[in-house]
């Protein structure tokens, strides 16, 4: 399950999170955001539990994004411990962001 993250919830969903969080920063005009939200929703789905999986639409979410330099999306970053420790611009294959999020486990 993806959870909608926004700029009243990210400290507490995200920085306060005692698992790994992956946030993926999209917007509903980019394409290649949309050819990576199937990928990160089943990587929910199979790291349930282990992990948090969220989403930031930027244009909502103004605030989140400037704060963590959101410059090109899709960008995903990886936080651990609330703090961002890994960082994938652009769509990429589902193998490619598992490998990620395992080293963070």
């Amino acid at each position: 399950m993806t959870i909608e993250f926004t700029d009243a919830n990210f400290e507490e969903l995200v920085v306060k999170s005692d698992k790994p969080v992956l946030v993926d920063f999209w917007a509903e005009w980019c394409g290649p955001c949309r050819m990576i939200a199937p990928l990160v929703h089943e990587l929910s789905d199979e790291y349930a539990g282990k992990a948090v999986f969220g989403k930031v639409d930027v244009d909502s979410n103004v605030a989140v994004a400037s704060k963590y330099g959101i410059r090109n999306i899709p960008t995903i970053l990886f936080f651990k411990n609330g703090q961002v420790v890994d960082k994938q611009v652009g769509a990429v294959p589902k193998k490619a962001l598992a490998e990620k999020i395992d080293k963070l486990l």
